[in-house]
Formats: C-alpha cells, structure tokens, sequence
C-alpha cells in the first residue's frame, strides 16, 4: 500500500534529492503511512550540515507535527555518544582505555572481575550483559542498587573470552566509572562539554522543562530475531527484569541511563558523530587528538556475539562497520544503532558522519531498511 506524498521540511540541496525521494519512500511504503510517524536524518560533511530533512508527526494522537525542536528517544543510539564521553575524559587524562575498572572501583573486582578493562566493558567483554536472577524492573529506577548488584555479580563468561552485547547495563557501569574518573556523571558532563557550548540538542537523564518537546514512538509490531535463546540472551533481553518499567514514562525520561534513554535530534547525533569523522574536531575546535580517537574506534574483538546473531567487530563503545555494512561502505566507520531503528554513524575516509531518528519502530536491531535505504542514497550522491 503506498500513501502520499509527505511534506518534507529542511535543507537538500540538488545533489541530494535521491535522498529526500528515498526518505519520502519511507513514509509513502508504509502500512500506515504519514499519519503514524515522523522522523529526520542528518549528514555532516567536513563539518558542515549539508543535509537535513525532517517530517510527519511527532504525536499522531494529537496531530502534533514533527518539527526541527522535536526531541526523539534514540535508545542505544546513545551508546555512540556514551562512547565519546568515555573518550573525552581520556583526553583530558582522567580515564585510560587499559585501566582496570577495579582500580576505580574496588568492589568491582568480585568473582575474577578484577582484571576488567574500560576497554573491554565498553566492548562488551565484561561478562556483565544482565542480572544473572530475575529482578522487579522498578530496580533499574536505583542506580547506586543496579551497580552494587552488578559490581558483586559473577560474570556470565570469562571477561575478554568473546563479546556479549549488554544493552542496558553498559550505560550504568560507564557512567559510575566516567563519574569515578571525572566527577561527574555523563549527563552532566555532556550538557557542559558538548550540549551547552556546541548548541547540541543532546540529553542524557531530560528535565521535565523539556518533556514536552519529545516524540511519542510506535512500539515495533513484532520481537527482535535473537537467535537460539540462552540464559545470557535471556538475562540481556529477555527476562522480566531485563531493561527499565514500573514507573512512568517521566521517569524515565528524567534518570540517567547512557546506554539506553539519550533525547535527542538528528542534527545533533550527527554533529557530534562528527567527532570521529573529523580527526577529532567538532566546529574547528580540537576535542580530541587523532591517537584517542584511534583508541576509542579500533577494534577490540571480532567474532560471533553472545546476545546478538552477528558477527560483531566492537570498538571501545561503538559499534564497527567490518562485515555489517550497514554505514556505507568503509569497514572502519563506527556508530551505533537503536531500538525500533535509530542510528547515528561516522566515515572518517569520507569525512561524513550522519543520523537517523524516528517514531515508528521496527523489530530489526541493527540495520533497519529504512536507514538502509538513506545511507545507500547518500552515498550514491557523493
């Protein structure tokens, strides 16, 4: 069933028209059609905003358009930003990527964890991807709870034997050791390095001043294709307590979760993603020197992941092009990708970094065809 065309807002210049005709295809092919979502994407090139296109409704109870202040929840998207926290405070000599989190963190290093790395609890190597028993998800509302119970967890395999996505746990273990390393926590330190004087619309943990600017999302009409189920796949995804619930969607919003609830726009994903496609510099400024940008993007482990059906090459916090394809061609570009379709990407061969949010979301966890079709465009038209 095809629908309409949608109105499309934003900047594409003439080179890119392929784009804007693949992100009306977007809405045009769905089964529900322009009534029933929005969403945006964004490419920076060389620093600069060349592309942004944006449309449909941000609330479709309401009629509420999808506007260029719309904030959308961008789930695991956000590991990408998580990732760049991580590596600022690097730069800046607070944190190193061989340092074993134990040293920050005693209480860490129960159950032979104490030669775990921030590198490799950022590539997912930990062994920690959930709560090895059932736990009420209102838990997850007490972070000071979910780390102490994390820091005295067995691992689930022996740390830095293979990767195991943790979806959500991540987040929290990051954000103790950036607030160990640094003294504040990533929410705060992204609004004062990064938001505030870079004019990013980017929040992890949102006030309440700003609820009313986020999207309301179409949850996906089917579950993730996970694979053989198993006990660590269960304790990532698919157990009861498995990943935040009990309050309210306010909450939520508000609480600080690297890993899985950044507000954001595209254009601001796609600005600070352009960190690594530009060597380091986000609007001519040098953030972060070339050999960190180098440690936080190399790989750290390739091969079959344990939560995720992939084959999966982990950098210190992103997610690496090799074997998935799925940001253009170059196998060293690294991002993210969100629940329900979400992500945010950069190419540094290319000098490009880009984003992709929306409100409709699909069962797909990296990948999603709609993404698809936009990253193909674009690269068709440089």
């Amino acid at each position: 069933m095809t629908h309409a065309l949608p109105d499309i807002s934003g900047l594409c210049p003439p080179r890119f028209d392929a784009v804007k005709d693949a992100f009306a295809r977007n809405f045009t092919d769905a089964p529900e059609g322009l009534n029933e979502q929005g969403a945006r994407f964004s490419v920076v090139i060389e620093g600069e905003t060349v592309l942004d296109l944006w449309a449909g409704l941000a609330d479709p109870r309401a009629q509420t358009p999808f506007t260029d202040r719309t904030l959308v929840p961008v789930f695991s998207t956000g590991k990408a930003v998580m990732a760049l926290l991580i590596a600022s405070a690097v730069q800046r000599g607070k944190l190193a990527y061989a340092e074993r989190i134990a040293d920050l963190w005693p209480a860490f290093a129960a159950h032979g964890k104490g030669e775990v790395t921030v590198a490799q609890l950022l590539s997912h190597q930990a062994g920690l991807p959930g709560f090895d028993t059932t736990v009420d998800p209102a838990l997850w509302f007490d972070p000071r709870a979910v780390l102490d119970r994390l820091a005295a967890q067995a691992p689930m395999w022996p740390p830095g034997a293979a990767s195991g996505y943790h979806p959500v746990t991540v987040g929290y273990l990051a954000n103790e050791i950036h607030r160990l390393a640094d003294g504040r926590t990533m929410g705060e330190a992204l609004r004062q390095d990064f938001a505030v004087p870079f004019d990013l619309d980017l929040w992890i943990g949102l006030p309440e001043t700003e609820h009313d600017r986020v999207a309301i999302l179409r949850k996906p009409s089917a579950a993730p294709d996970l694979g053989p189920i198993d006990a660590i796949k269960t304790a990532a995804f698919l157990d009861r307590g498995s990943a935040p619930g009990g309050r309210g969607s306010a909450e939520w919003r508000s609480i600080e979760i690297p890993s899985a609830n950044l507000h954001g726009t595209a254009p601001a994903l796609a600005r600070i993603m352009g960190l690594i496609a530009g060597a380091g510099r986000l609007d001519g400024r040098a953030i972060l020197s070339p050999a960190v940008v180098e440690e936080a993007t190399r790989e750290r482990v390739f091969g079959p992941d344990k939560v995720l059906p992939f084959v999966m090459s982990w950098g210190a916090g992103f997610t690496r092009n090799r074997g998935l394809d799925i940001f253009g061609p170059n196998p060293d570009a690294v991002g993210h990708c969100g629940w329900g379709g979400s992500c945010a990407f950069a190419d540094p061969a290319a000098r490009l970094s880009a984003a992709y949010v929306m409100t409709r979301q699909s069962p797909h966890l990296i990948g999603d065809p709609r993404a698809q079709r936009l990253i193909d465009a674009l690269y068709a038209a440089l």
